[in-house]
């Protein structure tokens, strides 16, 4: 088995999505107000690598996900791993979709283990937050009020430049993590490399 993150593995090529758990997104910060920031998603996909890449695991599958990945109950030499990793601390319990690990995860809370000891924000919390900080980025436009959207394709890598009011305007996303970016003038989105859309 090789881990991906906190709550994916890959067993033969086969992705696969531990059942009923989330752990924090690998690019998740903690800390805040008084606490010093600190990457506690590469923390706990570190730790669970640590513990399980490279053993064997039996899984049963449960469901399939919405990116198409297997949703399993693994074992590792017969123990529930996705209960071991919210048990530990290292994973919360998703009960959104599965109430398996409730009680896992509320002894792990009590006991003060492992995320639980720095008050982390649930994965869920994080993700929705961050869509909702996105979308006000994205509907304000970038930064000093620029609004051409410097977009790169998903499929061909192309860089490509939007103008309010034109076809894909609204539904183009800016993620600077991937490289994409805003504009203020066309000149300078085309100094640096993106074309105009067609439409």
């Amino acid at each position: 088995m090789r881990v991906i993150d906190g709550d994916t593995v890959e067993i033969t090529g086969q992705r696969i999505r531990l059942h009923g758990i989330d752990a924090p997104e690998s690019d998740q910060m903690c800390g805040g107000a008084s606490a010093p920031m600190w990457a506690c998603g590469a923390w706990a996909s570190g730790e669970v690598r640590a513990r399980y890449d490279g053993r064997r695991a039996d899984c049963v599958w449960l469901d399939t996900d919405r990116y198409g990945r297997a949703v399993a109950r693994c074992l590792v030499n017969g123990e529930d791993m996705n209960a071991a990793l919210v048990t530990s601390g290292l994973a919360f319990a998703y009960d959104r979709y599965a109430l398996d690990y409730v009680d896992e995860e509320h002894r792990a809370a009590m006991a003060g283990r492992g995320l639980h000891a720095v008050g982390v924000q649930s994965p869920a919390a994080f993700r929705k937050a961050a869509r909702h900080a996105e979308a006000l980025w994205n509907a304000r436009g970038g930064p000093d009020g620029c609004v051409i959207k410097g977009n790169i394709s998903q499929g061909s890598g192309a860089r490509i430049y939007h103008l309010p009011g034109q076809h894909s305007y609204d539904a183009t996303k800016i993620t600077e993590a991937r490289g994409e970016r805003w504009f203020c003038d066309v000149s300078q989105a085309e100094a640096a490399g993106w074309r105009p859309a067609r439409r």
